[in-house]
């Protein structure tokens, strides 16, 4: 299963479509909240997560599972140059900090690898 958070909903649909394509199961959610309504980190084998999401960031969500031992690996995406973020969101423990528009080849080289490494 590989999770994506992103309330932008073409990003949604463009990843429903290559994650499904390459084999993996899929699920969506527009924001961390809902996210964590649905209790899917224990789960997912990857959460793919947007770093700018309205209410609770991706930061933040990512500090809120690491605080409650529900290991996900995590790959951020942005559409922001935010270098900060992303030394932050690496320095925690993300996987890997990718930029809008996705390259979907090296999208799914990490979300391969983390499948494999599980």
């Amino acid at each position: 299963m590989i999770t994506v958070v992103d309330d932008d909903p073409s990003v949604r649909k463009a990843l429903s479509r290559l994650i499904k394509a390459a084999g993996y199961e899929f699920s969506a959610y527009e924001s961390a909240e809902q996210f964590l309504a649905a209790d899917p980190a224990t789960d997912s084998e990857c959460l793919i997560l947007d770093v700018h999401l309205p209410g609770v960031s991706g930061l933040d969500l990512q500090t809120q599972l690491s605080e409650a031992d529900r290991k996900c690996p995590i790959v951020f995406i942005t559409a922001f140059d935010d270098k900060m973020a992303r030394s932050q969101d690496l320095a925690n423990g993300a996987i890997d900090f990718l930029y809008k528009p996705l390259d979907s080849e090296r999208l799914l080289e990490v979300i391969n690898a983390v499948v494999r490494q599980r």
